[in-house]
């Protein structure tokens, strides 16, 4: 068997990104994390408890959550809308997923925060067995910027991308977009990350 090279002038790696203009909830949900310290769990993978693979203090954001009248949860729906706006401008660069997938779900997510010397250094992708095949897209919002590491780092293409407030990626959730968070090495960062999924209805 002899590997064939497919050469082209075009090398997409699929990976969106946009800078959200309404920056007021990324200091909101700081606050919303920091204030609910009940909610706080450490931080796990598909590998469960593993802090030699991801270490970090995460909260997890309900669906019902969005909905909640307390006015501390409305920096969380108003994130999702601006979520939302990204995918549409995604779709426009990616069309065929207009006529496939005009509309996503958005589950449980997370918020989490990485202190110096934390990190999800592991390389790792999104949909890595049955209970998860409905992950159609990754996201992710750094709410904080963060001056040294805490990069996002996307081995198979060796893209580094730095934290900075309101940076927002959306990528899918395949293998081809393994990648991993790496170490903290000033400050604090806090993210916004999650999945983007087949309608559940």
């Amino acid at each position: 068997m002899k590997r064939l090279q497919i050469t082209t002038s075009k090398n997409p790696n699929f990976i969106g990104m946009w800078i959200i203009d309404n920056k007021k909830f990324c200091s909101e949900i700081i606050h919303f994390f920091d204030n609910h310290k009940d909610k706080q769990r450490e931080g796990q993978s598909a590998r469960g408890l593993d802090h030699a693979w991801k270490k970090s203090t995460d909260l997890a954001v309900q669906p019902k959550d969005l909905n909640n009248p307390n006015p501390e949860y409305s920096c969380l729906s108003n994130y999702v809308k601006e979520l939302y706006n990204c995918y549409i401008d995604y779709c426009e660069q990616w069309p065929f997923l207009k006529r496939i997938l005009p509309e996503v779900d958005v589950g449980t997510f997370n918020i989490q925060r990485y202190l110096v010397g934390e990190h999800f250094k592991a390389i790792h992708s999104e949909r890595t067995g049955v209970t998860v095949l409905h992950r159609l897209f990754a996201f992710m919002t750094y709410l904080n910027d963060v001056d040294d590491g805490g990069e996002t780092f996307f081995s198979h293409y060796d893209i580094k991308i730095k934290p900075e407030t309101g940076k927002t990626l959306i990528w899918p959730a395949e293998w081809t977009h393994a990648h991993a968070g790496n170490i903290v090495k000033s400050g604090k960062k806090y993210i916004v990350t999650g999945w983007l999924h087949f309608p559940m209805q």
